[in-house]
């Protein structure tokens, strides 16, 4: 649990402008959905679509790194990364079960398969969506345990989209359609003191100072 004294002291060292806006962009973040990559090559694809889940309001972002181990493009990434919860994993296998423990269905965005559009795709229960490699798509393990698959319409010649589009395209019509729902999709109060603290300590300089001094103080 956050203490919410030690909250409070931390965000006297904010600005009003920044307290203000903490509090707007968690009044629209999201855990309803979330979003899985899976072995990106293009390390700047990674990087955007962690920008997409920010700019819409996903909090959460899932990277699998089983076979190209590779750190976030913070120049492509924009600072989304501190705003942004990345969770890690070493084989997709992990991905799908932990994400399937938290009650999300497997999303796998593929044009391939016999998929459902885009328009027709049900918001009412939590899902992950999974984009996979950007030649080959997502892998055999996403394919065999996903609970649906998702396309985008295209009526070009063109049969695919780059992965940060397809992703930008797929959350930013999700969450809409979410936001304009009244599907009890927000952070609940415990989620949004967490993220208040954990920002405070990504914002304010010389963070392990303050800290020190103010356990010191109340040590008794």
């Amino acid at each position: 649990m956050i203490n919410e004294d030690l909250l409070a002291h931390l965000e006297g060292y904010l600005t009003e402008r920044r307290k203000g806006l903490f509090s707007k962009v968690l009044a629209q973040r999201t855990r309803h959905f979330t979003v899985a990559v899976e072995d990106v090559y293009q390390l700047h694809n990674t990087s955007a679509v962690l920008r997409s889940c920010d700019v819409f309001g996903l909090q959460d972002v899932h990277v699998i790194e089983e076979k190209l181990g590779k750190k976030m493009d913070r120049e492509i990434a924009m600072g989304a990364q501190k705003w942004v919860d990345i969770h890690r994993y070493n084989d997709t296998k992990s991905c799908i079960k932990q994400l399937k423990s938290q009650g999300y269905r497997i999303i796998a965005t593929t044009p391939h398969e016999d998929s459902q559009y885009l328009y027709d795709f049900d918001i009412t229960q939590k899902a992950a969506f999974f984009f996979g490699k950007e030649q080959e798509g997502l892998s055999e393990e996403v394919l065999s345990q996903a609970d649906e698959f998702l396309k985008i319409p295209m009526v070009g010649f063109t049969e695919s989209l780059n992965i940060s589009v397809s992703a930008a395209i797929t959350i930013q019509h999700a969450t809409s359609l979410l936001r304009n729902s009244e599907i009890p999709w927000q952070l609940t109060t415990q989620e949004i003191l967490d993220k208040r603290f954990d920002w405070c300590k990504k914002t304010i300089k010389s963070i392990d100072d303050i800290l020190k001094r103010y356990h010191q103080l109340n040590a008794d």
